[in-house]
């Protein structure tokens, strides 16, 4: 499978669908849908919100489009460096009562911690610092 590496509306759509497949296999491959964190010491769940936030963001580079697909490491091996209260206007994160920053290697796992359950969900995979440069 080959990713595209530009930033046309045509790549990131490309991308988009890599990274849904992705997560469909990934699904079928772990039913439960969660994976133990060593640093959180807790499951990292991933959900609906969890694709669709991905879906957004790790399209738009290739470099996080590549990210996505170290999904099993991330959950399992990415480092809290950091913890902070929600954006208040962000009506994605409005489920959550705090988000959790991981980190492996350069790339950016987000989890937001689920007000009613105390669950934890993968929100997004970035790799920050990379700039979609327009063609």
């Amino acid at each position: 499978m080959e990713i595209p590496q530009g930033n046309t509306r045509e790549d990131i759509k490309a991308r988009r669908q890599i990274i849904k497949d992705f997560y469909a296999q990934w699904i079928s491959a772990h039913p439960e849908k969660r994976v133990w964190n060593k640093s959180l010491k807790a499951y990292i769940y991933v959900k609906f919100q969890s694709i669709n936030e991905t879906l957004g963001h790790a399209s738009g580079t290739f470099e996080s489009t590549l990210a996505v697909f170290k999904l099993n490491e991330l959950l399992t091996s990415a480092k809290v460096i950091e913890k902070k209260p929600k954006k208040q206007e962000d009506k994605n994160q409005k489920m959550f009562s705090e988000i959790i920053i991981l980190k492996l290697g350069n790339i950016k796992l987000t989890v937001g911690k689920q007000k009613n359950t105390g669950d934890y969900i993968q929100y997004c995979v970035t790799v920050p610092g990379v700039r979609m440069i327009k063609k």
